[in-house]
């Protein structure tokens, strides 16, 4: 039986991931992990164990006495938190990356999963449609960081034949946890503030368009992706991946719909110099023909959904009226 480790469990994208991994293979076949404990509490008895990646000996440990047969590869320090701490980040990010890579090549896992970003594009990147293979020259360390791990991963699956597999996610917005330090938190925030009946403060220009995504749609690509067969995956890079793109104008307009009294106001900070360098839009087509991609959500269905559903995860919200 498979058993999947997952690490950082307790970010946005790990605690809604990890508990789909458990509702798919059952808890027992899942080990999440954080380097915080108190990630624990967010995964509803599903194993926990403390972990910090850069132990690379512990990390070692665990896996063998685990038995573990997949990573996903999920701690990272994202782009907005990255700038304020480059070093860290590259050390975080690069180096768990390798010690990950290193036990595949060494030891019995049949599968890794490392998420890449649209943060390796850079302003001479082509902006709409950006294709699967183009110029990558990005500008902050999060996107140096995950392009260089692109890298590795093509190189350890052509070296030594590791079945590492990857996507490129635009900007993910969930309910289930709180925003991590990325550009695009603001998809999440807004929605908390909508339902807290206060006025949201954007960091980004009205009219600042991204590729954007919906968690449940990042699940659906993620474990599409790590249950295809091995035959499909013809990028070992990273894989574009997209759902829609759309402006904080068009996210406040959709929330408008249902919170016609919410208001917003827009105050650029250093995030909006990142998102300028970032894509419009992204032509996610190989994603598709290989191993049959298909976003579900659009942007009046997430706003709809996320609405209702904030309330249950966040008690102090206001649930949506009738």
């Amino acid at each position: 039986m498979d058993k999947i480790l997952i690490t950082g469990a307790g970010g946005q994208l790990g605690t809604e991931l990890t508990h789909m991994l458990a509702q798919v293979y059952g808890k027992k076949a899942i080990l999440a992990t954080d380097l915080s404990p108190e990630a624990e509490e967010k995964l509803e008895e599903i194993p926990f164990q403390t972990l910090d990646v850069m132990d690379q000996s512990s990390f070692a440990s665990l896996i063998h006495k685990e038995k573990v047969t997949q990573i996903y590869h999920l701690a990272a320090i994202l782009s907005a938190t990255g700038e304020n701490h480059p070093q860290k980040a590259w050390r975080l990010n690069m180096g768990s990356l390798l010690t990950v890579l290193e036990l595949a090549r060494e030891k019995p896992l049949q599968k890794i999963y490392w998420p890449s970003s649209i943060a390796v594009f850079g302003p001479n990147t082509p902006r709409h449609n950006t294709p699967q293979s183009c110029i990558q020259d990005p500008q902050t360390v999060y996107g140096i960081s995950k392009q260089a791990g692109e890298r590795w991963c093509s190189y350890y699956h052509l070296k030594y034949g590791v079945d590492v597999r990857s996507l490129r996610y635009p900007g993910l917005i969930g309910a289930k946890s709180l925003p991590g330090g990325g550009t695009t938190d603001y998809a999440v925030e807004i929605y908390h503030k909508a339902l807290e009946g206060q006025p949201y403060t954007c960091f980004l220009k009205k009219d600042q368009e991204l590729p954007m995504m919906y968690m449940p749609d990042a699940i659906k690509a993620t474990l599409s992706l790590m249950e295809a067969d091995a035959s499909q995956i013809h990028i070992r890079s990273s894989y574009n991946i997209s759902a829609m793109s759309i402006t904080p104008d068009q996210v406040y307009q959709s929330i408008l719909a249902h919170l016609p009294g919410f208001e917003i106001s827009y105050e650029p900070d250093y995030r909006q110099a990142i998102a300028e360098n970032w894509p419009c839009s992204i032509d996610d087509s190989k994603a598709r023909e290989d191993w049959g991609w298909k976003p579900s959500f659009d942007l009046p269905r997430m706003t709809e959904d996320i609405l209702y559903h904030l309330p249950h995860y966040f008690p102090h919200l206001h649930e949506l009226p009738n």
